[in-house]
């Protein structure tokens, strides 16, 4: 059970970041998380969990930004 929740928080908290990123560079929803996925944000999320949810959405933005620019990212 405790398992099934933190994986479920791990979820709703991606969904949040990529909502926001999403909002933040007016982009849609699918599209945030392709670009988010493919410059390996997705995957610094899932890796970094434990301190990033600590954060404000507007950190996880920044962060979720900055390591797609050092993957090729434009945004």
């Amino acid at each position: 059970m405790i398992q099934n929740q933190q994986s479920a928080n791990k979820i709703s908290y991606t969904v949040a970041c990529v909502s926001s990123f999403a909002a933040a560079h007016n982009l849609s929803k699918k599209d945030a998380f392709l670009y988010l996925y493919g410059n390996k944000a997705i995957a610094f999320l899932k890796e970094n969990y434990d301190v990033e949810h600590t954060l404000s959405l507007d950190d996880a933005v920044e962060d979720m930004t900055e390591i797609c620019r050092k993957n090729g990212g434009v945004l």
